[in-house]
């Protein structure tokens, strides 16, 4: 990759203003798709709420009795009505509440995202906004700022902490995620095919203190269930 990587830059109103050089530490390393494989594999698996149970023949109701002696019926010797092989008995090696959570090294955290920033900023996918100066939360200038930016796919927008009404703006967008600085992961961006950072926010990427994922952000609300 080259050694000095340039981002367009953009008005909140979508009027290009010129470039802006990217941390080549963190947009320009060679990705490693195998840890960034394991990554997000290890955060989808810990969004699974991990709640679906089965009642085994110890805790489904019934049974108590032997259903018929044990010799002289001709029939098959059966201790209880609800053993496995019966309708309605309990359920062999069955899925019991359990959490689906990976341990999963920070070090190899931080690598996964740094290879998927450096893989969308080899594409030219990464885009710069000055500043959101939006007045007011309205779903019309978030469109046609993403529309001038070429981010009318799926468009992952990082904002900072005083960016509210720039996340109320693109809250109906179904194709557009926000996320906070800190909240930046791998899955998510690799999921969009653009991500638009402001100034202050891709300083804060590059800004190795500041470059720290937690455990609380590295697993999103919305992709809980059982879809893993």
């Amino acid at each position: 990759m080259a050694d000095t990587l340039m981002a367009q830059k953009y008005t909140s109103a979508g009027d290009h203003t010129g470039e802006l050089a990217l941390d080549p530490e963190i947009f320009g390393i060679e990705p490693n798709v195998a840890v960034m494989h394991q990554v997000v594999t290890a955060q989808r698996a810990a969004g699974r709420s991990g709640t679906a149970s089965t009642k085994t023949r110890a805790e489904v109701r019934g049974g108590g009795r032997k259903p018929w002696r044990q010799k002289g019926l001709g029939r098959a010797r059966h201790g209880s009505i609800r053993s496995p092989q019966w309708r309605g008995g309990g359920v062999v090696f069955g899925p019991k509440p359990r959490s689906y959570a990976q341990r999963t090294p920070k070090k190899m955290k931080r690598l996964a995202l740094r290879s998927a920033l450096s893989a969308r900023a080899a594409e030219e996918q990464i885009k710069i906004v000055e500043s959101f100066e939006w007045d007011m939360p309205k779903t019309k200038p978030a469109v046609e700022l993403l529309t001038a930016i070429g981010a009318e796919r799926k468009a992952l927008v990082v904002i900072g902490a005083g960016d509210s009404i720039a996340a109320r703006s693109m809250r109906n967008l179904p194709q557009v995620r926000t996320l906070e600085v800190g909240q930046l992961n791998t899955y998510d961006v690799l999921w969009a095919d653009t991500i638009v950072f402001t100034e202050a926010t891709v300083g804060m990427v590059g800004g190795r203190t500041s470059y720290d994922p937690t455990e609380s952000d590295f697993v999103r609300e919305d992709e809980g269930g059982d879809e893993a």
